[in-house]
């Protein structure tokens, strides 16, 4: 094989790989507005009047639940800031004439992932025990005669 062809692989992998790496970015960034939205849905049905007064520890139960949703909003904006950073990176090799992906890079790109998959996944939980806990404590309407 000749080094040209070699070369012409080794960027045309490169293309490849770093394209791979842009729409991973902009799946994640799809799933973090997705609970973006999920997250307002939550805050509302938290805030609303929906829940039989009589429920013990209703409030204290609200609050926390309430709590949690900020601060998984938090950690939420924080990695959306650091794919944000991490996409301007990746443009950045794009720009260059000779781009190559070092290995920290893909250990960047692979600790990002693992905070993406594990906040979602974090979100998901919170998200199913608010629901299980508002689905017990609805007020019950009186059925019309």
């Amino acid at each position: 094989m000749k080094q040209n062809d070699k070369d012409t692989r080794t960027k045309s992998d490169q293309a490849k790989k770093g394209e791979e790496f842009y729409y991973e970015c902009q799946n994640w960034k799809s799933k973090l507005w997705f609970m973006q939205d999920e997250t307002i849905f939550l805050d509302g049905l938290l805030n609303s009047y929906v829940f039989g007064p009589d429920t013990p520890n209703l409030f204290v139960r609200l609050q926390d639940y309430l709590e949690r949703l900020q601060k998984a909003d938090r950690k939420k904006l924080k990695i959306m800031q650091r794919i944000i950073e991490h996409e301007k990176k990746l443009v950045g090799i794009f720009d260059c004439k000779d781009y190559t992906f070092d290995l920290s890079f893909y250990q960047k790109h692979d600790a990002l992932k693992a905070e993406v998959v594990s906040c979602v996944q974090d979100f998901q939980n919170l998200k199913g025990e608010i629901f299980n806990y508002a689905g017990g404590i609805l007020k019950k309407r009186k059925p019309k005669e």
